[in-house]
């Protein structure tokens, strides 16, 4: 995903994170909802899947299982 195209959220929730309500808000204005998921580390360089979704200390956590 190319840096202009991110979804402009204030920079409040940019630096403390979603909640899971406001992810699911965000990804569902998507119009294709069969696009595949992925995350990056590094706005946007380099994304990896997201393989499994768990709860750890209380938080979602999105995970890549990959070796």
């Amino acid at each position: 995903m190319k840096k202009d195209r991110l979804s402009s959220e204030n920079s409040d929730i940019q630096n403390r994170g979603k909640t899971i309500r406001n992810l699911v808000k965000e990804l569902e204005s998507f119009e294709n909802q069969d696009l595949e998921v992925k995350i990056s580390l590094n706005c946007g360089k380099t994304n990896f899947s997201i393989g499994l979704v768990g709860k750890i200390d209380n938080c979602c956590v999105l995970m890549n299982c990959e070796d």
